[in-house]
């Protein structure tokens, strides 16, 4: 569902005055956001050249087409820096009902709570469609700690990494009404993918259950996806927390990495790491959650293995490839995720998730 098609789009920006109807006040030119539960969104048309909108307050953006490869760049201030909208490399397994057919997306950014935005169009494409969103900056688990529950660490299993603290869909305000199906479960699991979410930088620790509330509205309804895409996140002051729906502990399929979804899990750090390094409390909780689901299935972290691709832009359907059990999202697919600063550290998070393996299964 578009929630303003142009006709509506039309309809919604004039308010009439409280009188008679030769009184009527000249259109509103605001971009107004609809309320849907615990996030506000609008959806916009546009057309190549340049756009400048007064809109309802918003925080995140993205765009999505039908067809075309336009570049869609966006700045929040008058004669600010223009910042392009990357591109999502991120996708569900093929054939199993999740996304729309022929849809082309961006990266969901969050730009911060403001109310101004002008957006540039270079090149044609089809359906072209601004997603503005504004997720709410508090959320259950704002500024409080984790739940009792998922605050303790869980007791190790016998021989195995024990499990990182992890906050809950809970914690983040997720609405179970905006998912689409039901979850695929994976029936072993070959590696990890680390990816970055792109969203930028600039965030407070209050500032990360409507993130992730963001995306999930996102990825459910903008871009037809069962469920937010990652299986785990962690935020830049190194807490995890839980994505995808279907439990934790499970072997959960998630629509992180196109083409490589069924062995794997996805962790991803929200933030945008080209130019920036993750903290290494982020990267700690990365190790950790990558040490407690491949211990349990016996994965040597700093490894490689044998995966066959189900199709994406980097390796054709049916290929086989030898990838590192840790790997980054660049490696299956042609993006620059997860940033190069990240990427330059899975050595270092492989060796301390491996570490973590081997002093608990001693």
């Amino acid at each position: 569902m578009r929630l303003f098609p142009p006709t509506v789009l039309t309809a919604l920006l004039v308010v009439p005055l409280l009188a008679a109807p030769a009184a009527a006040a000249p259109p509103d030119p605001r971009v107004r956001l609809a309320d849907v539960g615990a996030v506000r969104e609008a959806d916009v048309a546009l057309a190549p050249g340049t756009t400048s909108l007064e809109t309802d307050p918003y925080a995140m953006v993205a765009a999505t087409w039908a067809d075309g490869d336009p570049v869609v760049e966006v700045r929040t201030s008058p004669g600010g820096d223009w910042e392009v909208l990357p591109g999502l490399a991120d996708g569900p397994t093929p054939g199993e009902g999740e996304g729309r057919a022929g849809l082309t997306a961006t990266e969901l950014v969050w730009v911060g709570r403001t109310q101004d935005l002008d957006v540039r169009v270079t090149g044609e494409a089809q359906d072209l469609e601004l997603v503005l969103i504004d997720p709410g900056s508090d959320g259950p688990a704002a500024a409080a700690p984790a739940s009792r529950r998922t605050a303790r660490t869980a007791e190790a299993e016998a021989d195995a990494a024990p499990r990182p603290t992890l906050r809950t869909r809970k914690d983040w305000g997720a609405d179970p009404r905006w998912r689409n199906g039901r979850p695929h479960y994976n029936k072993r699991l070959k590696q990890v993918h680390v990816h970055h979410t792109a969203t930028g930088n600039g965030y407070r620790r209050s500032d990360v259950p409507g993130i992730i509330r963001g995306m999930y509205r996102y990825h459910t309804h903008d871009l037809g996806w069962f469920d937010i895409g990652y299986n785990f996140l962690v935020d830049r002051f190194g807490r995890a927390w839980v994505g995808r729906s279907g439990g934790p502990s499970r072997l959960v399929r998630g629509a992180h990495t196109l083409g490589f979804n069924k062995t794997s899990v996805g962790i991803a750090v929200i933030g945008t790491f080209e130019e920036r390094t993750p903290r290494k409390d982020a990267r700690r909780t990365v190790a950790r959650l990558a040490a407690w689901k491949l211990d349990k299935h016996g994965r040597d972290a700093t490894g490689r293995v044998w995966v066959r691709s189900t199709g994406s832009d980097k390796y054709a359907d049916g290929e086989r490839v030898r990838l590192p059990v840790v790997d980054g999202h660049r490696d299956t697919n042609d993006t620059a995720c997860p940033g190069q600063k990240l990427y330059d550290r899975l050595p270092g998070i492989r060796r301390v998730a491996q570490a973590r393996i081997d002093r608990f299964g001693a």
